[in-house]
């Protein structure tokens, strides 16, 4: 058969991931972007980018810290090069404090980021409110300069990006020999799939650049994350709220809150307020499924799901779907050589 043509909808840190792991898996194919937004105004943009896992409760615990250990390896290699600064990539160490002691004395994820271990007594004195807490090394990705460095490298492979909604997978029957499913919150109207929840998210972007260390309360739900020119305060979990227009008292608490763990950020200047829409559900869906219409087939590949979590894993799991466009490709070559038999 010819290079096969596939088509990746949605362009996110997913979508754009995704398509460049088909181009190294599978040179051979002809691959396109269709996606309605493009950075800078993708959820991905509003995403911290900080690489701290998030648990899915549905998926098992060693798949989730593969997908997480190709992302560290991979990132951690252009923090290394040249490219970093472009790449918006580089390492941040702090502190991760707890409140009440947590049940799980090591994350799943602790041997993958760089020295982890527990805060000392002096460390832990900068944080009267907090009883305990873990201090490591990870990555963060400034997330629209990530994009725009991925975006840049899928143009010179010879990918195709055209602004498009697509409201149906079956428009793309005829045109496109696989789809790939990298809608993220799109996906629940896409594929109608009531599993995938949005889960709200505001934070706040600020020029504090005295602050070095990012601070992460134990839930997650606190945050100071230290970009290369501006700093991430979060911030906000709302499930089933769609709303992106910022909310004013919800900006006030963020940063009453992230100054209770940081007093200096009373000093932070030119606050903007970002909201995104997590696309939220108990396990990434990542699968094949051929979609059949009358006798006519149609092969996906699911990538979406990844809720707060995606840039965590987003290298990992991209790679996972590439394995899966290389089936669905042998098997439309197999059928094809049948076909001619």
């Amino acid at each position: 058969m010819a290079a096969p043509k596939v088509a990746v909808v949605g362009a996110g840190v997913i979508g754009l991931s995704t398509a460049l792991c088909i181009m190294e898996t599978c040179p051979s194919c002809s691959v396109t972007i269709l996606s309605e937004q493009f950075s800078p105004n993708t959820t991905s943009d509003v995403a911290a980018g900080m690489l701290i896992p998030h648990t899915y409760p549905d998926t098992p615990i060693h798949v989730q810290k593969q997908w997480f250990k190709e992302t560290f390896t991979y990132l951690f290699a252009i923090s290394n090069s040249a490219e970093a600064s472009e790449a918006g990539i580089h390492l941040v160490s702090g502190w991760q404090v707890f409140k009440n002691t947590p049940r799980e004395e090591l994350p799943f994820w602790s041997d993958v980021v760089l020295g982890f271990r527990p805060m000392s007594k002096a460390e832990l004195q900068k944080f009267p409110q907090h009883q305990s807490g873990q201090a490591f090394t990870t990555l963060k990705c400034d997330c629209p300069p990530y994009l725009s460095w991925l975006e840049k490298r899928l143009k010179a492979t010879g990918v195709q990006m055209y602004t498009r909604k697509v409201a149906d997978l079956w428009e793309l029957h005829g045109k496109y020999d696989i789809i790939v499913n990298c809608a993220g919150i799109g996906a629940r109207q896409l594929v109608g799939d009531k599993k995938l929840l949005p889960v709200r998210g505001q934070v706040l972007k600020v020029h504090a650049p005295w602050v070095k260390n990012f601070i992460r309360d134990g839930d997650g739900l606190t945050y100071i994350y230290p970009g290369i020119h501006r700093i991430t305060l979060g911030g906000t979990r709302e499930k089933e709220n769609w709303s992106l227009s910022p909310d004013p008292g919800t900006t006030k608490d963020i940063f009453d809150r992230c100054c209770s763990l940081e007093p200096s950020l009373w000093g932070a200047q030119d606050i903007q307020v970002k909201v995104g829409l997590r696309p939220s559900r108990q396990c990434v869906r990542l699968q094949r499924e051929v979609l059949n219409q009358g006798g006519v087939k149609l092969p996906v590949v699911h990538n979406y799901g990844h809720g707060a979590g995606g840039f965590s894993v987003h290298r990992g799991t991209a790679k996972e779907a590439a394995c899966l466009v290389g089936e669905c490709i042998a098997a439309l070559q197999g059928s094809s050589s049948r076909a001619k038999l």
